[in-house]
């Protein structure tokens, strides 16, 4: 995250100079929540970190909600362009190495299992429609590439390969805020012996999910 002085953000003069608040503004919240989660940062957290006023912020995003979509639609961008070339460099039975790829690229990526989750109960319902379009347009994009993929590497039909993708996003995001990594109720489930059932581990758990449901495509 970048070291900023309040004297630092008098307002930006120049395209240049506000393309430069709006790139520190995202560093302090994408640091912010990957330290916390992101339902935990405020715009007043944002704020302090980067030297502003939460009411100056307002001058280079809509909302606290606007700047995490904007984060949510760059993860999809990260991980779209990653997952497709760890799934063109798949050999020998593609099954189950889609389904641990999808898995493992997702469950390595945080703050975008968290993001995924966010996005459609909170993140969009806060921001203008204009918003909402900009980032769906980046992440129907992105879901498209990886639809594409899975399709050539399975050698499925377009609607199961679109299937697969949907549920890997989708399922990463909400298993992840029912693991609750790094919380006070994480740890509460391993101290708690009775409680013990509740401890979700993401990563095989996902894998187990879209094997079944690549298995059950591929034998249709």
């Amino acid at each position: 995250m970048r070291d900023m002085s309040n004297s630092s953000f008098q307002r930006a003069r120049s395209p240049e100079a506000k393309q430069q608040r709006q790139e520190a503004i995202l560093d302090a919240a994408r640091a912010l929540a990957t330290a916390r989660t992101v339902r935990e940062v405020t715009l007043s957290d944002i704020a302090e970190a980067v030297g502003m006023h939460k009411s100056a912020m307002l001058r280079y995003f809509e909302t606290r909600e606007q700047i995490y979509l904007i984060l949510t639609a760059e993860g999809w961008r990260e991980w779209s362009a990653h997952v497709c070339e760890r799934l063109g460099a798949i050999e020998g039975p593609a099954a189950p190495s889609v389904a641990e790829t999808l898995a493992e690229t997702l469950v390595s990526r945080p703050l975008f299992c968290d993001l995924l989750a966010q996005a459609p109960l909170n993140l969009e319902r806060n921001v203008s429609l204009d918003a909402v379009r900009d980032f769906k347009l980046v992440a129907l994009a992105a879901h498209h590439s990886v639809a594409l993929k899975i399709q050539d590497v399975l050698g499925v039909g377009a609607p199961p390969a679109r299937e697969i993708a949907s549920v890997a996003t989708s399922m990463a995001g909400a298993l992840w805020q029912m693991a609750a990594p790094g919380t006070a109720l994480r740890e509460l489930y391993r101290s708690d012996p009775v409680l013990s059932h509740a401890i979700v581990e993401v990563r095989p758990r996902l894998t187990g999910i879209l094997t079944a449901l690549i298995t059950g495509f591929e034998n249709a």
